[in-house]
């Protein structure tokens, strides 16, 4: 079987939030190249695939008909050394795939798009260039833009997103990410995203003393989400 020896940190059963108009199973992949301290995923993030991934095989061979896509999610899904036979497993079974990445890993991506084993992306902006560093502890701001100029290039639907705790972030991040999207070319919805508190993130974070302002400006839509 192609998955053989393949191990995956866990698998959600059914979702109707996470693939746009899509049901869905999410298939998480542990493991991070990031460290953003509002992550809610420390568990993922720190953990270790551990579970047989022709168990989800055979749970997607049962659900057919009734689920139509997978979202591959994590922790950071492209650091996964068979994630590329993963999707093409899932996509055999005749599943639609969305992807869920902080953009790190551009070359690994165009082999996947390449490939036609994505259908939907949802691309995390965390920073600015002044402060990705400080955020992410990784260096990749640089791939992150070559990713988003890769994502036009393929044409494939996808949504780029922000989550936004304010002692991190402020409006002028907020404007700088907005400008460089727009130098893209990007048309499509700009999700940003209010913190949450759930309890449980990867650095123990105050609470947001306030909410970002909601008057931003762009020649792409803007939504905002847990406002």
């Amino acid at each position: 079987m192609q998955g053989d020896g393949i191990k995956i940190y866990d698998l959600t059963s059914f979702t109707l939030l996470d693939f746009p108009d899509t049901p869905a199973a999410i298939l998480w992949l542990a493991g991070c190249n990031m460290r953003c301290p509002y992550c809610h995923n420390p568990d993922i993030v720190y953990g270790k695939n551990e579970k047989d991934f022709n168990a989800v095989v055979q749970f997607l061979k049962k659900r057919r008909g009734l689920l139509e896509g997978v979202v591959i999610s994590g922790g950071e899904p492209t650091i996964h050394k068979d994630i590329e036979t993963i999707c093409a497993t899932i996509k055999d079974l005749g599943y639609k795939i969305k992807l869920d990445t902080n953009g790190s890993l551009p070359q690994v991506l165009e082999q996947l798009l390449a490939k036609d084993l994505l259908d939907f992306i949802a691309i995390d902006f965390k920073a600015p260039k002044s402060k990705f560093l400080a955020i992410t502890k990784s260096k990749s701001y640089e791939n992150l833009i070559e990713s988003l100029h890769l994502l036009n290039r393929y044409r494939i639907p996808y949504q780029v997103r922000t989550t936004v705790h304010t002692d991190l972030l402020d409006e002028r991040d907020i404007e700088e990410i907005i400008a460089l999207l727009e130098q893209i070319g990007y048309t499509k919805t700009y999700y940003i995203q209010n913190f949450i508190n759930l309890g449980k993130t990867l650095l123990p974070l105050p609470e947001q003393k306030r909410k970002l302002l909601q008057n931003f400006k762009a020649s792409f839509p803007i939504a905002y989400r847990n406002f």
